[in-house]
Parts: C-alpha cells; sequence; structure tokens
C-alpha cells in the first residue's frame, strides 16, 4: 500500500502543468440548470490547488455533481483538486470513484448512453473518450490513488469492486 502523502505528492506533480481550459469551456453541456450554474460557479477559477474542498463537494450549488457535467478539459484540470480533497476525507456528496469508474466496470460499460440522442454510444466509449486526455503520468497518479483507496476502510465494497474492475479493464493498461 502506498502512504497518502506519496500518493498526494504524486497528483501535485502529475497535474501541476494542466492548463485552465477558459472559462468558455468549463461544460459541454445545456441539459438542466446544473451546467450553468457550475459555469457560474467555476468561472475564473484558474488554480484549482486554492479551491476549498466544501466548495467541491457542493458545486454546484449544492447539488456536489460539478464532476458530471464537466467539459472534458475542465475534469482533466479540476480533478486533482477533487482527489486530494478525497484522500483528506473533505467530500461527502462529490464521488470521485464514480467519476473515474463509471463506463469502466462491469455494470455501466455496455449501457447506452441514450440511445435516442448518441445512437450506439456507451459508456466504456464515453469513458475511453474523456479519459483519453490524461497523459501517462496523470493516469499513473490517478492509479496510485483508486489503489490507495482499495486499501481504506472506508472505501466500500461495492467501491472497492467497481475499481478494480476499472483498473483491470482500463487504468492499469494506460499506466504501463
Amino acid at each position: 500500500m502506498s502512504d497518502l502523502p506519496s500518493v498526494k505528492a504524486q497528483i501535485q506533480k502529475a497535474f501541476a502543468g494542466v492548463a485552465y481550459p477558459g472559462d468558455w469551456c468549463l461544460t459541454d453541456s445545456r441539459e438542466g440548470t446544473e451546467p450553468t450554474l457550475l459555469e457560474g460557479e467555476f468561472k475564473g477559477k484558474r488554480d484549482w490547488r486554492a479551491l476549498d474542498p466544501l466548495f467541491l463537494d457542493q458545486s454546484p450549488d449544492g447539488f456536489g455533481t460539478a464532476l458530471s457535467f464537466f467539459s472534458d478539459e475542465a475534469f482533466h484540470f479540476y480533478l486533482p483538486a477533487y482527489l486530494l480533497a478525497d484522500l483528506d476525507g473533505r467530500l461527502s456528496q462529490a464521488d470521485v470513484v464514480f467519476a473515474l469508474t463509471h463506463g469502466l466496470d462491469g455494470k455501466s460499460r455496455h449501457k447506452k448512453i441514450n440511445p435516442l440522442r448518441y445512437g450506439e454510444r456507451t459508456w466504456l466509449e464515453h469513458a475511453r473518450h474523456k479519459f483519453a486526455i490524461f497523459n501517462k503520468q496523470e493516469v499513473r497518479a490517478i492509479v496510485s490513488y483508486l489503489t490507495y483507496k482499495l486499501d481504506t476502510t472506508a472505501t466500500t465494497d461495492y467501491e472497492k469492486a467497481r475499481i478494480n474492475e476499472a483498473l483491470e479493464i482500463y487504468w492499469t493498461g494506460r499506466a504501463a
């Protein structure tokens, strides 16, 4: 098992050079109110290191669903803040494990997203596209985070199963 300070340092180093995507690129959805709320709350937040964990956990507007509504570029930029806040036990609503495993687990990967809108696209295809933005160093930091989560008592058996599947199906191969 990796020690917490090492995992956190690896995340900070791996994501140190990721550029802010710009206010215009915070979300790529216009469905519902959450994307608009997300844009309002994250606009101008150019330093993920300065974000308060409570803000991350509640955004947008108390829903705690920002990870689901970020554009791929914004997800890439803000993810380390969420990883670190989660490792510190500071998140109760924002679900980082779900964000990194949905589409990569046996339960969701072959399900179609929304056939009326996206045709035959599955959650696995969506996840692969979304996560393709990460470089090898960032992927290795994500693998360290997920591996650390496997060894913590706070992680449920359900989450551990999802993590193991996601590591096996996608993350470990990308880190090699």
